[in-house]
């Protein structure tokens, strides 16, 4: 026999989707709450951080990928409620794939774009235009 809440069984709901009482609608409002006020911290930080002079000059492209990686971390933990736990195994293999098909996407496009010249010298396709 499935469980039930609020009459409606287990097997009806949507994947992650959990009926909460009072007391977990509050805990659940201050959640997003906190996410909203780290989520807009990190953006002014990310839009003010290169015209404060805070950061060295060449190291502000990795102080806004840090930023950047912080955000999508707060994201995860605060909106969509991915966790560690046992139920969230899918969700955090489902996140492992998107994040190794991106990475593959982006070095293959910094091997192509770094060996550019070697592929297509420059006086080959000249000489194929005329």
């Amino acid at each position: 026999m499935s469980h039930t809440d609020g009459g409606i069984e287990d097997s009806d709901r949507a994947p992650g989707h959990k009926f909460e009482d009072e007391g977990e609608l509050g805990a659940s409002i201050q959640s997003y709450v906190i996410g909203l006020v780290l989520s807009t911290v990190l953006t002014v930080a990310s839009f003010g951080l290169p015209s404060t002079g805070l950061v060295w000059g060449p190291g502000v492209p990795v102080a806004l990928a840090v930023l950047a990686i912080a955000q999508m971390g707060v994201h995860l933990v605060f909106f969509l409620h991915v966790t560690t736990a046992p139920d969230n195994t899918n969700n955090l293999l489902a996140l492992a794939f998107g994040v190794l098909v991106v990475g593959l996407l982006i070095a293959g496009s910094l091997l192509i774009m770094a060996n550019l010249n070697s592929m297509f010298p420059m006086g080959e396709m000249m000489r194929m235009a005329r």
